[in-house]
């Protein structure tokens, strides 16, 4: 039976720093509009229409000599002029912006020391021949979301040597022998569906209240300017 453990009160750091382990999969959710658009895509994989909570996947690699963890991932990287678009390491201290990462959860499937070291081995491999995040599969992937009956077929934009996030995740987990969706082709696959796995699991979920947007801060920001300053006259006019 698989147990969901709720962790409040705590940074993104903290929660990060207590629960990654190599071998982990991690899952993340945010409110710009990449993660709504999947969200909302994800309301497809639920049986009540409700929008999914993750849109992003990736694996704990572990820590290293430098004192970090680090984590394998396929995933676009924009850094000023520096573009990184596949799969690559990248340290845990990238999902410390609460900002951009309002939801993290920490999935532990207690894989043994030899299938950990097949999901390392098959996500550095990935790494080191450049698989590529797929853009069009992904495209493929909201197809299938809308016409189920394709969902455990072939992408119908499949590409050689590309996998976007939780496609990535899917292939390593197969690698090891596991399904982590019965079903569903891995490159149909998205983060919700990781996050139901019917195999084995423990999540550690850090959910915290819907974080504002800009927009919506400066919203906010105005009606109390507003406020204050109606109750400001109210008190002038009646002294």
């Amino acid at each position: 039976m698989n147990r969901i453990i709720t962790v409040t009160g705590i940074s993104n750091r903290d929660f990060l720093e207590a629960h990654a382990q190599p071998g982990r999969v991690g899952l993340s959710g945010g409110i710009t509009l990449i993660d709504r658009a999947i969200a909302r895509a994800e309301r497809h994989v639920d049986d009540e229409g409700r929008w999914g909570l993750w849109s992003h996947s990736f694996l704990f690699q572990g820590r290293r000599p430098d004192g970090h963890h680090w984590v394998i991932e396929s995933d676009l990287q924009i850094h000023r002029r520096h573009i990184r678009l596949g799969v690559q390491e990248n340290r845990i201290s990238k999902y410390f912006d609460e900002d951009l990462y309002t939801t993290l959860a920490v999935l532990d499937f207690e894989l043994t020391e030899e299938q950990i070291t097949t999901l390392l081995r098959e996500g550095l491999d990935l790494v080191a021949n450049r698989a590529r995040y797929s853009l069009r599969e992904l495209v493929g992937t909201l197809i299938a979301l809308r016409h189920p009956e394709l969902r455990a077929q072939e992408n119908v934009l499949a590409r050689k040597k590309s996998l976007y996030c939780s496609a990535f995740v899917q292939h390593l987990f197969g690698k090891a022998g596991i399904d982590l969706a019965p079903g569903v082709d891995a490159k149909n696959s998205t983060p919700e569906d990781i996050s139901r796995a019917p195999i084995p699991h423990l999540t550690y979920l850090l959910r915290r209240g819907r974080a504002r947007s800009k927009l919506e801060q400066l919203r906010v920001r105005l009606r109390r300017r507003a406020r204050a300053r109606i109750k400001h006259l109210k008190g002038a006019i009646s002294t």
